[in-house]
């Protein structure tokens, strides 16, 4: 599908792709992307060279990438650099599940999407108790935006979540499941919605492997409950390592000490076992090179994987005139991480289900991550 490219090329090439971002020549031939909400905003799903990868495309970084992109009826196209071919690509289909809605009549775009190529991802929640107060709310987050604009509901039911899971995996072979959420004001910190959630969903789609994301619980009997729910992996994710950029970024969970979650890691991973719990870093929020992979080095020897992904900045956040990572940090940064992972033997291949294993919002992976 693209011309061979030898591995260092390969991940060079992709490495600057997700830090640069891809212009669409034609913005009307865009395959399957999405803006605003949780999670990875503002991307489109492309395959380069055999790696799925989501790409920013509706980011002020991407206006001004030196990449393009055309696309053909077919969804295969060609990337260029500054007007001269470098990879041929495949973009992602619109799944075929998004065509339908609801028993109760809600579209099935409103309750679930696609990550990559073949992951179901929701957020049962879609309010958080910080997002509201300009004082406490995450600057890089948009989890109200999808709301606001009418493109999702705010509380999906266990009922909705298992019948779009049904479907995707019927119609599109969807391989695994994110269920995320905003963090409501108990302390459980969204862990209830979520064992509801699951449980729903194994009950209809036994065998569709579950991540659960949320901050750490206030009791460790929560990760027991999760796990029994039918989660089979965990996400807590950190975003931010140093308490400073912490504080500044995201003021309202810096409030979660540093030492909660170090203190959830350690619970989780005894329940879900070693690289089945992992944690989200967002590299380019302010956090030096050595501090996010001392970081990383305590998470791995805990047993965590340690997801590591370049910050987009999204469209009408506090952060979205921040500037992305360049590609020269990331490398400096996954390389060395990629060589901590494998000689620790944990591969996000080997994760049952979630981000990492999905790996499209990072090039970690080809990095031996």
């Amino acid at each position: 599908m693209s011309p061979h490219l030898s591995a260092p090329s390969n991940r060079q090439l992709l490495t600057e792709l997700q830090s640069s971002g891809l212009r669409l020549l034609d913005a009307t031939q865009a395959g399957a992307s999405r803006r605003g909400g949780a999670g990875p905003s503002d991307h489109q799903a492309v395959t380069v060279d055999g790696v799925t990868l989501m790409l920013p495309t509706h980011t002020s970084t991407a206006w001004a990438s030196p990449f393009t992109a055309t696309r053909d009826a077919d969804g295969l196209g060609t990337v260029l650099r500054d007007g001269a071919p470098v990879a041929r690509i495949e973009f992602t289909r619109r799944p075929r599940f998004l065509a339908l809605q609801t028993f109760d009549g809600v579209p099935y775009s409103q309750i679930a999407t696609l990550h990559g190529r073949d992951v179901l991802a929701t957020t049962v929640l879609q309010s958080c108790i910080r997002y509201e107060s300009r004082r406490k709310t995450c600057k890089f987050c948009a989890i109200g935006q999808s709301l606001a604009a009418g493109r999702t509901i705010e509380r999906k039911t266990p009922e909705q979540l298992a019948e779009v899971a049904r479907a995707a995996v019927l119609l599109d072979g969807v391989k695994h499941m994110v269920l995320t959420t905003g963090t409501p004001p108990t302390p459980d910190r969204g862990a209830a919605i979520l064992c509801e959630s699951a449980f729903a969903i194994k009950a209809a789609v036994p065998h569709l492997p579950i991540q659960a994301q949320c901050e750490p619980p206030d009791d460790a009997r929560w990760f027991d409950r999760l796990n029994a729910a039918g989660v089979d992996t965990l996400g807590m994710h950190l975003e931010a390592v140093s308490p400073e950029v912490r504080a500044r970024v995201m003021p309202g969970k810096a409030g979660v000490p540093l030492d909660v979650y170090w203190r959830g890691f350690e619970q989780a991973v005894a329940v879900f076992g070693r690289g089945q719990v992992s944690t989200y870093i967002l590299a380019g929020l302010g956090d030096t090179r050595d501090a996010i992979l001392a970081t990383c080095e305590r998470l791995i020897g805990l047993g965590v994987y340690p997801f590591v992904v370049p910050f987009v900045p999204i469209a009408g956040t506090p952060m979205e005139d921040h500037p992305a990572p360049s590609a020269d940090f990331m490398r400096e940064l996954l390389a060395p991480l990629g060589a901590m992972l494998s000689a620790a033997g944990l591969r996000a291949a080997d994760s049952k289900a979630g981000c990492g294993k999905c790996g499209a919002c990072s090039t970690l992976s080809t990095y031996g991550g």
